[in-house]
């Protein structure tokens, strides 16, 4: 290697040396983020006085050994009938004045939330669209084939989203696409119904066709 090409190299190392030195070395990975906890618990709650509610206090009215009601006492208090129970106290409303606490297993808590979350997830139904696609001089036969398939599409709750599309020239045949479209709703109106009139779409003609609720 000659001398240049030995000093050339040497400087570009010097460089990026510099460079990482100025950048603070290698680039460190950012830490990921912890979600923070829905609420406040225990030692969190720092104000002086918070408001007590929930359908356990006859529970706690027997450690404090006074009847205690829903109202406002002091945190210290609270926290210590928390322990006493073996439970929580977690705020429930920090923006109320003074904030709303509830004495309960947290951990119960959060378990029971996510598990209904999760039942709400599952019982929601999600829409399935199918798409089916036409030319402007679909003939007879691949239209009723098509149609088989929209009436099974419907039958088992997806929408379809129908459409013609004009190639090239063919864009002059709008009505012909609208006319087959029309027809296609027609023939499936036992089944689904279209939720607006065909439109155009750059160079598409659509329509979505819902299925019918169940009665």
């Amino acid at each position: 290697m000659n001398t240049l090409a030995t000093q050339f190299i040497h400087q570009q190392q010097t460089h990026t040396h510099l460079a990482r030195r100025r950048s603070g070395g290698r680039r460190r990975k950012p830490m990921p983020r912890r979600d923070e906890p829905k609420h406040r618990i225990n030692d969190f709650i720092r104000v002086p006085e918070v408001r007590l509610v929930g359908d356990n206090l006859e529970e706690i009215s027997e450690i404090a050994g006074k009847t205690i009601e829903t109202g406002v006492y002091d945190t210290r208090d609270v926290k210590h009938w928390a322990r006493e129970i073996g439970s929580d106290l977690v705020e429930i409303s920090g923006k109320a004045d003074p904030p709303v606490c509830r004495i309960m297993d947290y951990s119960k808590f959060i378990y029971d939330q996510k598990k209904k979350e999760k039942e709400i997830k599952a019982k929601a139904v999600k829409t399935v669209i199918k798409e089916i696609r036409f030319g402007p001089n679909t003939d007879d036969h691949d239209f009723n084939f098509k149609l088989r398939h929209a009436r099974g599409f419907l039958e088992e709750g997806s929408k379809i989203k129908a459409y013609v599309h004009f190639r090239g020239r063919a864009i002059v045949f709008k009505d012909r696409g609208e006319l087959l479209l029309l027809r296609f709703i027609n023939e499936l109106a036992d089944l689904g119904a279209a939720e607006e009139l065909p439109r155009m779409e750059g160079r598409r003609m659509n329509v979505i066709i819902a299925p019918l609720k169940k009665k």
